[in-house]
């Protein structure tokens, strides 16, 4: 009984979590900064209306007619479930084949499809989508055969297309798991007990393995939930599929966002945290160390400038630019490894460019409104241009170059993806030392299970409602200038995952808390601040920089999926009147080219999102690299062999035996022979 109590007091505190969210976008609507404290009187105020049925009523703006919410949401958030549920069935059971029959193939088969699933790991789901529906279209037109449908059409509902598109994700990031988990499996020594026995492969694989797997699987999973929930509010928008995330937008009330929150967090919070109590354990991916017991001397200002105050920094060799050199001296390390390299130089150059040719054109973007044959006379083409004429890249649909515009909105894109990435990342792993130095293991456990229901929860869809009012221009104008529509926008996004990058960072901290040295430098006498600076902090630091690198991925996906609904970083430009152009970036940052998706492809004029498309891949495909040459430093610290063909090449030039000084041919066995005949030795 006391184990349903705790669930469904943390079942209330998400709940209570989906209602303060759902209030934001009205506070932002109506007072905003200028009267913080307007929130908690619209809180109070929701609060009073949530828990009286006469209130859940579904009500479109400028529209009198209201419906019962419920008997509204119910339908759309059914289709919404069965394509989830679809894709995620699709994904995993892929997933658990490809992974059973991939342990049979050589190594070399192996390592090969290891590369592929990164490949497919950095695709963005915008792109899996784009490239189906083209597919679809292309062999519709050559081959007059429909694979599937592309759109929803009034009541003909369309789920293949968008199941197929959105089981790609889950299966490739299950794929990838279990190939790890299976590998490591196998070097276990239970493993080698069976194969002596006489046991076949197959079967310790599907008896034992998977079975040993299992447990961990599930709670990897949610994660993965969690990235599909976030693709879900993306494909829908592409296939034009009324679910629950397209009524959510047409009303944009309070209770209608409450509503659909819980609905959908309801059944996979239930599921989880009743799987975790029929088993009875709680699964920590990253570990369930305890951490060292005393008093928070860390987070003691006064203590810790007494501390700083008191250090004799001659002794030490102290100098003051060395704090500040030491992460360029660790970046230039960490050059001589290609990967990381080839990813640092992609990242330096596109942004050095991109503020140059800001500089010396002062933004300046080439436009084409009609391109004329050579007689002057004949129209060639009107907006949108196709390259390479006029642009060597094309244009947009109001004739300006795409080139220009992905050069300039270069700057924008990257800085403030890493910016907010190195945000989430910092203030997590302050969050951190908090978490494992800080709270007991009853609190800890607390914090994860409260800090758990954010995997229930789409992260672009929150992102969404909490941005529409700030960043969307009215009628009259911008509610906000646009530093604090930059500042807002670093602010959310970085808060949204911060309780997440908290708990990761404290675990990775326990794990370290519990190794023997650090129980040796707590018997020496050390604090809690000389243990995290001195220990916990170097072991720690390179997978904060993969953790950075991860961020930064993130970051640029929910770019994407906010620029598919027009909300551009910095605010998006509208026009209003008869005649309405097509909303722009103000920055004209990368995402600001992806809003004319649905029309760029049904209208077969791929290039206006193709090249924006190619630099967001690229930059991910940049960022990965830079991530796996952090890992190979690391693994080459700890003395783990990657680079096999190196390894292979130094072991064949030693196993060769030294050649002789002389060449033997022929004239030496004549030699050789006239010797032995006159009697030589």
């Amino acid at each position: 009984m006391m184990k349903l109590a705790k669930l469904l007091l943390f079942y209330i505190l998400g709940v209570f979590g989906i209602i303060c969210i759902s209030v934001f976008p009205q506070f932002f609507q109506t007072t905003g900064i200028s009267n913080p404290l307007n929130y908690f009187k619209d809180l109070g105020v929701f609060l009073t209306e949530f828990i009286k049925p006469e209130y859940w009523v579904y009500q479109v703006p400028n529209s009198p007619g209201k419906f019962p919410l419920i008997g509204t949401l119910w339908e759309p958030f059914v289709y919404s479930m069965q394509i989830l549920i679809g894709a995620l069935l699709l994904g995993f059971v892929l997933a658990f084949s490809f992974a059973l029959f991939t342990n049979f193939l050589p190594k070399r088969v192996l390592h090969t499809v290891k590369r592929l699933l990164d490949f497919l790991e950095s695709i963005p789901d915008i792109v899996i989508a784009a490239i189906l529906q083209m597919l679809v279209i292309y062999v519709k037109h050559t081959y007059e055969i429909e694979l599937f449908q592309v759109a929803t059409y009034l009541d003909d509902k369309a789920y293949a297309g968008p199941i197929v598109t959105l089981a790609i994700l889950p299966m490739v990031s299950l794929f990838k798991i279990l190939l790890l988990m299976i590998e490591e499996e196998f070097t276990k020594d239970y493993v080698l007990f069976l194969k002596s026995k006489g046991i076949k492969k197959l079967s310790v694989l599907t008896r034992h393995i998977l079975k040993n797997i299992l447990p961990t699987t599930f709670h990897h999973t949610k994660i993965i939930l969690w990235a599909t929930l976030s693709s879900q509010f993306i494909i829908e928008r592409i296939f034009n599929v009324h679910g629950f995330s397209f009524f959510i937008l047409e009303s944009f009330t309070p209770m209608t966002i409450a509503v659909s929150l819980i609905l959908l967090f309801t059944p996979f919070f239930l599921i989880f945290q009743l799987v975790d109590l029929w088993t009875g354990q709680n699964i920590h991916l990253t570990g369930d160390e305890t951490p060292p017991k005393g008093r928070l001397s860390f987070f003691s200002i006064k203590e810790l400038l007494v501390r700083f105050r008191n250090i004799k920094w001659r002794r030490f060799g102290f100098r003051p630019w060395k704090p500040v050199l030491a992460p360029f001296m660790v970046f230039f390390r960490h050059m001589k490894n290609w990967k990381f390299a080839t990813g640092s130089l992609f990242f330096i150059v596109i942004i050095s460019y991109s503020a140059f040719y800001s500089i010396t054109s002062n933004n300046h973007i080439d436009k084409a409104r009609i391109v004329y044959e050579a007689d002057g006379v004949t129209i060639k083409s009107t907006p949108p241009h196709p390259p390479p004429d006029p642009f060597l890249l094309g244009s947009d649909s109001l004739g300006f170059s795409i080139s220009d515009m992905l050069v300039i909105g270069a700057k924008y894109t990257l800085i403030f993806a890493l910016i907010i990435a190195f945000l989430r990342v910092i203030i997590g792993m302050a969050g951190g030392v908090l978490f494992s130095f800080g709270l007991g293991p009853k609190r800890q456990n607390w914090v994860e299970k409260t800090v758990d229901s954010i995997h229930f929860l789409p992260l672009s869809l929150i992102a969404y409602l909490l941005l529409r009012p700030i960043l969307m221009e009215q009628f009259n104008g911008f509610s906000y200038t646009f530093t604090e529509r930059i500042l807002f926008e670093i602010i959310i996004l970085t808060i949204l995952v911060v309780p997440l990058t908290s708990v990761l960072s404290g675990n990775e901290m326990k794990r370290v808390l519990n190794a023997e040295f650090i129980k040796s430098a707590q018997v020496l006498g050390g604090s809690n601040f000389h243990i995290f600076w001195r220990h916990v902090l170097p072991h720690i630091g390179p997978r904060m920089t993969i953790l950075l690198g991860q961020q930064f991925i993130q970051v640029l996906l929910i770019f994407m999926h906010l620029g598919i609904f027009n909300f551009f970083f910095g605010g998006t430009n509208m026009t209003f009147g008869a005649v309405k152009d097509p909303p722009r970036s103000i920055t004209y940052e990368w995402s600001g080219m992806l809003g004319s998706t649905t029309n760029a492809l049904s209208s077969g004029k791929y290039w206006i999102v193709a090249w924006v498309l190619l630099a967001f891949i690229l930059s991910i495909f940049a960022m990965q690299f830079i991530i796996q040459g952090v890992k190979e430093i690391q693994q080459t610290k700890v003395g783990v062999i990657y680079n096999l063909r190196k390894m292979k090449k130094k072991r064949d030039k030693r196993d060769t035996p030294n050649k002789p000084d002389y060449n033997i041919n022929s004239d030496s066995f004549r030699m050789i022979n006239g010797d032995i005949n006159n009697g030589a030795p």
